[in-house]
């Protein structure tokens, strides 16, 4: 086997109730973004699995360096990942795993300072370039942004894809963002791209249903160093195809923005935002009726300057990823951190952030003592449980520097991980919510989304911590709004939910 890297690891003392994770970077092959201005931004990884076999694999973009698969081979307690041969491509900012054709293997929609290319799964990690079979008329966009989601009666996903700066414009680069694209399928082949305008200069978007009415709409995070004036944070109707204004009680934030993350935080069902930027890192809280509250200061969540060495200069925020670290049943929030490239403005050895969600519903920086907190350039990164022993690992990609990756090593709580499958042409269940109901009557909700983060996203299994539940309820919101009844389950197990029409089966996922 080329390319092949291994390493066992034995886990040290565990922190008094945090997470400790051990450095085990030797084990990925040689990756690092790099490249000139166009790549100051995106830098993202895919995480998914390709091969079959349960495990997730990584799909890390290389900006200038092309773009690298990373089969992983790891068994629990051991990491292990190997080169695998893909289409080479360079100038790739990000990708996104998502089953287009309906076929079963998890295809990539990779994006590109150039033209976005469509990746085809063939199974067992085996790709073919298929952008002109599914129509994707080629285009030479600076594409940083992804987001996809099925409308009713469509067979393919309807994709959306967020430009930044347009490279055409020679007036550029201030104040020339670019405009956004929406491929809708026509059969087994996209349209012509329908454009979203204006564009503010998009680093991440995502598509979910925000006040759990049953409609799903896009919002886009831009970066205001680009679109100077004028411009701010977007939501766009999709079904109506408008985007929303002071008339529906959206407010108009302007921030630098970077990455976009979902999750129900504070348990009434509807998904918390997590913008990150520069300076600030903005949580926004989900009211009644679709609109957002800025959190508290006093909620831990604004990182805003870094929060080791002596640089009070503002931190830049990029990639934002809800996960329970320490399965103690709260969503803990990985947050990548990175000077552009020499920005004076900012902070230059700007720490990753690592914050652990208390009891309480505030968060305490924990990156430090957990072993995460690295000061190179961070840019896209993914909680993912790569040696299947129930709890969380991190991968980080950084700009002009080594990718990382950790090995959760603490002590943690109960845990579930759900796989979901149904039939074609949504064979993951895209917009489907999964419910687990623990013994206090609490109840953890979690949509299955594609896009949001920066530069890249993942495609399951759903991991959830369950603290001391021995057995939790599940079911699941098929994404037309079906419920599913609620089964019992024990915890500690990795799962296949099979969504039928009327019916969920589940089945051990090992």
């Amino acid at each position: 086997m080329r390319g092949v890297a291994v390493l066992l690891l034995t886990a040290g003392p565990a922190l008094a109730g945090g997470p400790v994770f051990e450095d085990a970077s030797a084990v990925l092959p040689h990756h690092v973004y790099s490249g000139g201005w166009e790549h100051f931004v995106g830098g993202g990884v895919a995480v998914f699995d390709c091969s079959g076999d349960g495990r997730p694999e990584i799909f890390a973009a290389g900006g200038a360096a092309p773009a690298q698969l990373f089969r992983n081979i790891s068994e629990q307690g051991t990491l292990a990942f190997e080169t695998a041969e893909i289409p080479e491509l360079t100038g790739v900012t990000g990708a996104w795993p998502i089953d287009l054709d309906g076929d079963g293997p998890l295809d990539l929609v990779v994006l590109r300072a150039g033209p976005n290319v469509i990746l085809r799964g063939t199974g067992d990690c085996h790709f073919e370039d298929a952008t002109d079979r599914f129509g994707l008329a080629p285009r030479d966009d600076w594409s940083t942004a992804f987001a996809a989601t099925w409308e009713e009666g469509r067979e393919l996903p309807t994709l959306a894809i967020g430009n930044y700066v347009d490279r055409d414009d020679p007036e550029g680069p201030f104040g020339t963002c670019d405009d956004n694209l929406l491929y809708r399928g026509d059969g087994a082949r996209y349209e012509a791209p329908e454009i979203l305008s204006p564009g503010y200069c998009a680093l991440s978007m995502l598509i979910s249903d925000w006040a759990r009415t049953g409609r799903r709409d896009l919002r886009i995070s831009n970066d205001r160093h680009y679109y100077v004036s004028g411009g701010y944070e977007q939501m766009w109707r999709l079904d109506e195809m408008r985007e929303l204004g002071d008339e529906s009680g959206w407010d108009k934030v302007s921030i630098w923005g970077m990455g976009i993350a979902s999750r129900d935080i504070t348990g009434d069902g509807r998904p918390e935002v997590m913008l990150t930027s520069m300076g600030d890192q903005l949580l926004q809280i989900a009211e009644p009726g679709g609109t957002y509250t800025a959190a508290p200061y006093e909620i831990g969540t604004y990182a805003q300057r870094p929060f080791v060495g002596d640089d009070g200069r503002p931190s830049t925020g990029w990639h934002a990823e809800w996960g329970d670290v320490n399965n103690d049943g709260r969503s803990d929030l990985f947050i990548a951190k990175g000077n552009v490239d020499q920005m004076p403005s900012n902070a230059a050895r700007d720490p990753n952030n690592l914050l652990i969600q208390g009891a309480d519903g505030t968060f305490v920086e924990a990156a430090a003592e957990a072993g995460v907190a690295a000061t190179e350039r961070a840019r896209g990164a993914a909680l993912a449980d790569f040696d299947r022993d129930g709890r969380l690992d991190l991968v980080v990609v950084n700009r002009r520097a080594p990718m990382e990756l950790y090995r959760n090593a603490g002590a943690a709580g109960g845990w579930l991980q759900l796989s979901l499958s149904a039939p074609p042409p949504n064979t993951r269940a895209v917009g489907a919510w999964i419910e687990l109901r623990l013994p206090d009557g609490s109840v953890q909700a979690r949509e299955v989304t594609v896009g949001g983060g920066h530069g890249g996203g993942q495609a399951g299994p759903h991991h959830f911590g369950l603290g001391a539940a021995e057995e939790v309820d599940l079911r699941i919101i098929q994404p037309d709004g079906r419920a599913t009844e609620w089964v019992q389950v024990e915890a500690g197990q990795r799962l296949e939910a099979v969504l039928g029409p009327d019916n969920l089966s589940l089945t051990p996922a090992d």
